[in-house]
């Protein structure tokens, strides 16, 4: 019996900002979630990452390997690496997770295979992050949205005019 060929295992690409690092991981990728810790929130700038988690064995360095930092926290026993000349964050890894290598959603240029689901140290968000409040274009902004004003709720309104009126 003639064996078939090998199909294709189709790939998902990233790369840093100035493209001297490229990564690529077999598609689909295991999971994808949204980091809300403080740790995560200050290695990106940002009020929370996501992140396309992968197995080590399906993950490949393909150009710039000598290019790659890391910062290891060893109190938490993890390890973020980010490219030297422009800084992207890359790939983080957990040492509860030893198989596993996490890289931000944002550097792929291509589909992972996942969707982002989960929500891990959510109780870290801080108070000013976006949560889903109703938005609408900033009149004479037409790229620019910002939260409708709250309607109050009777009782609140009540309070509100109680407390500031007098009555």
């Amino acid at each position: 019996m003639a064996q078939k060929p090998k199909e294709k295992i189709s790939v998902a690409k990233a790369r840093c900002a100035c493209g001297a690092v490229r990564l690529e991981i077999d598609h689909p990728a295991f999971w994808a979630w949204h980091d809300h810790s403080e740790a995560s929130r200050r290695a990106h700038g940002a009020a929370y990452a996501t992140y396309v988690g992968s197995w080590k064995s399906r993950f490949r360095v393909m150009k710039g390997a000598t290019n790659i930092r890391h910062f290891e926290d060893k109190a938490a026993g993890n390890r973020r690496s980010f490219c030297a000349t422009c800084g992207t964050p890359l790939i983080y890894e957990r040492a509860c997770a030893p198989k596993w290598i996490n890289i931000p959603r944002a550097i792929f240029e291509t589909r992972t295979g996942r969707e982002p689901r989960y929500h891990l140290h959510i109780e870290e968000a801080p108070e000013w992050v976006y949560r889903g409040e109703p938005l609408g274009p900033l009149k004479g902004y037409a790229s620019v949205m910002c939260e409708r004003a709250r309607r109050r709720k009777p009782a609140e309104l009540a309070g509100f005019q109680a407390k500031n009126f007098g009555m």
